[in-house]
């Protein structure tokens, strides 16, 4: 019997044929308990931005986790790494000035930016906007408001209605979002949440001019922005830290976690641009919110060490050549009877869209049996998504690794 209930399982297949255990990790390469070595196509959940194995990161923790694991960050509590972590985060923010909320990860990132965008808009005396909009196909973690939010309508049954209060719009086009601002009035709408490249739902890049576009239409019609850069943040777009960097979107909110430690300890951000932390800042509003492992020392000092790395081997720039390696080399596999298209071409990430999703989780274990570990996200799509550190040479093994298990499956 497995004591352990895995996320997003069919327990009684894992029951039937055992749980896949992953050992250790070193660079892009991840070993099972027989010593087995898989090419790690994923980054892990998107998050080993650079790579397993990092002593480094283990020794910032560690060194920590001696001096003080973790106390508190409500009130007027923090610690050094904490408060160190804020200062340099928001030296990196789209928006300058901004300010950094600590979470425990994704989906409390997007929880807190739900309710943050609606206590904002009580604040300056509009409490009728409450309405939270988002995106078909766009996934936006797993709690309640995250949940509501995506527009995964499988994540969504069997709950009832989680959150009256939230839309969903076509992901793709611009004049849908447009159509319900003026369906329901903007006096009614309070923000926007948007994923620069839709992850889980299947990996889908923005088709050009979009995301300017969105955002163009929630400044004209006073609806707070939220880039969800969980995914996207801390060099997985390329070429820079954020995708709302690279391409100027100005976030009101940005939603982020997974590359911010590498995944070595959960760990969450929410940046608020300045005009919408100044109702908090200015003195005699509590914001009754928190978590109490926001800004945990200890994944405060991964997240910094995590950081330094990034910085010091130039892991931005190189992201930038996977964008460009990932849609080159992964295009062979486009021409394969068994593949619809292959997405590339926006950030480190790409998706081989089966003909036949069905076939997802199956060739899910047939890659294993060729020495690659990927998923199945949205409808038959397999994730590509590697550590920054990832070579044209390992890329070219991945492409390989791919071919011979299509052809099998």
């Amino acid at each position: 019997m497995n004591a352990l209930w895995h996320g997003f399982a069919d327990m009684g297949a894992v029951e039937r044929d055992g749980a896949f255990v992953v050992a250790r990790g070193e660079g892009v390469y991840v070993f099972d308990r027989a010593g087995n070595r898989y090419l790690d196509a994923t980054a892990g959940l998107w998050f080993a931005n650079v790579g397993h194995g990092r002593g480094e990161i283990a020794d910032a923790v560690a060194a920590q986790l001696r001096t003080i694991a973790h106390y508190s960050n409500f009130g007027d509590i923090t610690e050094p790494a904490t408060q160190e972590l804020a200062e340099r985060l928001a030296r990196l923010a789209p928006v300058p000035g901004s300010k950094i909320f600590f979470t425990s990860g994704g989906s409390a990132s997007v929880d807190t930016a739900t309710k943050l965008a609606r206590r904002y808009w009580h604040e300056v005396g509009q409490p009728g906007k409450t309405i939270v909009v988002g995106r078909r196909m766009a996934y936006h973690g797993m709690h309640v408001a995250g949940t509501a939010l995506a527009g995964l309508p499988g994540n969504r049954e069997g709950y009832g209605e989680l959150m009256p209060a939230a839309r969903t719009v076509e992901w793709d086009d611009a004049k849908a979002l447009l159509a319900l601002i003026e369906e329901i009035g903007a006096e009614r709408i309070a923000a926007f949440f948007c994923e620069p490249v839709i992850g889980a739902g299947g990996v889908y890049p923005p088709p050009a001019g979009y995301l300017a576009e969105v955002r163009r239409i929630c400044r004209d019609h006073d609806i707070l922005f939220v880039a969800d850069e969980v995914v996207t943040g801390f060099g997985r777009i390329g070429g820079a830290w954020f995708a709302s960097s690279r391409l100027a979107l100005e976030p009101d909110l940005m939603t982020t976690a997974k590359g911010l430690t590498s995944g070595y300890l959960p760990m969450g951000a929410v940046f608020a641009a300045p005009h919408v932390a100044e109702p908090f800042f200015a003195g005699g509003v509590w914001w009754r919110h928190g978590y109490t492992y926001g800004g945990h020392a200890g994944a405060a000092a991964a997240a910094l060490a995590n950081l330094d790395i990034i910085e010091r081997e130039g892991l931005l720039d190189a992201a930038l050549r996977l964008e460009t390696s990932l849609h080159e080399q992964l295009s062979v596999l486009a021409a394969h009877p068994r593949v619809a298209e292959v997405r590339s071409g926006f950030g480190a990430v790409a998706a081989i869209q089966l003909a036949d999703p069905a076939e997802g989780l199956p060739l899910v274990r047939t890659l294993r049996a060729h020495g690659i570990s990927s998923r199945a996200a949205g409808q038959g799509a397999m994730q590509v998504s590697p550590a920054f550190v990832m070579t044209d040479d390992q890329i070219a093994e991945l492409v390989d690794g791919f071919l011979r298990a299509l052809n099998d499956v």
